[in-house]
């Protein structure tokens, strides 16, 4: 995988109840990706980015949900995101510090 493609398959990391649970019971880590992102992109691109083994990748696309204003109706934008699962005793730190 080129350069470029490696730094626009991950575009965020994904924080909530459910990822925070399986960080401590897995060692798992949530990410949002690109949509077009395949599995071994991924494993390849938070390998090279954060320096870890990476034992497993789970997909799972995301439906937007439609919500209800005073000006009708509207719809939340599509995502995908993947869970990635690291070698045991090995941590992602997200707090860049130089």
């Amino acid at each position: 995988m080129n350069q470029e493609r490696l730094y626009t398959v991950l575009l965020e990391p994904h924080f909530s109840e459910k990822v925070s649970g399986l960080g401590e019971k897995y060692n798992q880590y949530g990410f949002k990706v690109a949509g077009d992102a395949t599995k071994p992109e991924i494993k390849e691109a938070v390998e090279k980015l954060f320096k870890v083994t990476v034992e497993g990748v789970t997909t799972a696309n995301v439906k937007g949900k439609v919500k209800r204003t005073v000006r009708g109706m509207s719809r939340k934008k599509s995502w995908k995101k993947a869970y990635v699962r690291v070698a045991a005793g090995q941590e992602i730190d997200f707090m860049v510090t130089d």
